[in-house]
């Protein structure tokens, strides 16, 4: 009885098997076609986004865990609403991010918002003294609209590949992209 059943097991695994490596190659055709107008190193998601991509958190409290399931430990609990956060693997309804920190990790997909964030500059967080100029318009020449300091986290409304139109604190201005987590360079949206 035992080894009649593992004959069928793997007749049946083969036939699954070569039933995928046939059209497994029809259907990358058609995704890649779709893909060809995407940036190098982009890829489909589960969610039929773009992966990678930056999003933020919804909620004030995020648990970050080692996998992608609620089974899975909490590794880290995110404390702060509109954290930008860069998507870089899905799974289902669970997305794998990645913080300004570099800290990684799994949550619900549903704890994640579209609303683009940002920011500035928190390779410079420990730097005393510097500050990251937000400008009137989007040129080295414009007057001073403030100056923020590394670690702030604001709204980005656009960005045109170069700068980035922000609301940070209240103020609103343009921001080098270079100077901000949460965007990807030369990355345009409006």
């Amino acid at each position: 009885m035992y080894r009649v059943l593992s004959q069928r097991f793997w007749i049946a695994m083969l036939g699954f098997l070569a039933f995928f490596l046939i059209l497994a190659p029809l259907g990358a055709s058609h995704r890649h076609a779709a893909r060809a107008a995407e940036p190098a190193g982009t890829t489909v998601g589960a969610s039929g986004l773009p992966v990678p991509r930056f999003v933020s958190l919804k909620p004030a409290r995020v648990n970050l865990r080692i996998g992608p399931g609620r089974d899975y430990a909490v590794s880290w609990l995110f404390m702060k609403a509109g954290l930008p956060v860069e998507i870089i693997q899905e799974y289902d309804n669970w997305r794998r991010i990645r913080d300004a920190d570099g800290t990684e990790g799994w949550v619900y997909q549903s704890l994640l918002s579209g609303k683009r964030t940002a920011i500035t500059a928190p390779w410079l967080k420990n730097n005393q003294g510097s500050m990251i100029n937000m400008r009137r318009d989007a040129s080295d020449t414009s007057g001073l609209a403030a100056e923020i300091e590394p670690g702030v986290v604001g709204t980005v409304r656009e960005c045109t590949g170069q700068w980035c139109r922000v609301d940070m604190g209240g103020v609103r201005g343009w921001i080098k992209q270079s100077d901000l987590w949460g965007v990807y360079p030369g990355e345009a949206f409006d």
